[in-house]
């Protein structure tokens, strides 16, 4: 069994808000959420998905729901005293995360992080994208402007108040943020091991090579991760974002996304 891992900021002028981490039983992978406005928390996104993606992966003994749990109540134990957790804004994060429990594969999915699942003949992806269905109007709007339009931050600060104003709410969408409750919103399941050939987990800013790239599908996406590894998708990602520099081809938030992947290939 090998499980290789690659991850690359989207800007070198920006902390890279993914984060991930693995063990010969569990791959956790984080997609901390862009703060557009003020969170309440002194420490930042990148320091909340770090310490979530550590906690979780140190409860990982743990069925995936409640080693998020745990890793949730821990993580707002480190700096409940110093920020305010009850700010609509406070630091987030999307969550994948697989376990290898004796002879079955369970996995977990909160907000856009995507699992895949290749049995050598079908490929299962898991995501949970229902912060796609909030704020449409204003996603309209943010995606109708080029990068380079004088509007494009205004907009994208107003979508992200009306995707806010849906999180952690019923009808909304769910994140792992101060609240462990959220746990029990996931995206959860688990098939026998003796099924699964490929496993991997990306980050919205990797999966693009899929959607909106259309670059591969997802069984051509893990094939390459089989030949060349995660980096090399990576990088095809790249070079894509870089052949449309305003986002006119491919309408996005961010026209270079933190990119990540865990793959594990039991071939």
């Amino acid at each position: 069994m090998l499980i290789q891992l690659a991850t690359k900021p989207g800007s070198v002028n920006a902390d890279n808000e993914d984060c991930a981490a693995c063990n010969p039983r569990a791959m956790v992978v984080l997609d901390g959420l862009t703060a557009r406005t003020d969170t309440g928390c002194a420490h930042g996104v990148a320091w909340f998905a770090e310490r979530l993606a550590t906690s979780i992966l140190d409860h990982s003994h743990l069925d995936p729901t409640e080693a998020l749990r745990a890793g949730i109540l821990h993580t707002a134990g480190l700096h409940a005293r110093s920020c305010d957790l009850t700010n609509p804004a406070t630091p987030c994060a999307a969550v994948g995360i697989v376990k290898i429990d004796g002879d079955r594969l369970r996995y977990l999915a909160l907000g856009d992080v995507t699992i895949v699942i290749d049995s050598g003949t079908n490929q299962l992806a898991i995501s949970d994208l229902r912060v796609n269905k909030t704020a449409l109007a204003e996603r309209a709007e943010a995606d109708a402007l080029p990068a380079d339009s004088s509007d494009k931050a205004a907009a994208l600060i107003k979508m992200k108040r009306a995707e806010i104003a849906a999180r952690n709410t019923p009808g909304g969408y769910w994140i792992a943020a101060a609240d462990p409750s959220a746990a029990d919103e996931a995206i959860t399941g688990e098939m026998p091991l003796f099924a699964v050939r490929r496993v991997a987990v990306l980050t919205d800013g990797a999966a693009r090579a899929v959607d909106p790239f259309s670059l591969y599908s997802w069984r051509g996406a893990l094939d390459v991760l089989t030949n060349d590894g995660p980096r090399e998708l990576i990088s095809q990602v790249r070079a894509a974002e870089e052949s449309d520099p305003l986002g006119k081809l491919w309408p996005r938030n961010k026209i270079s996304d933190d990119a990540t992947v865990i793959f594990l290939d039991r071939t």
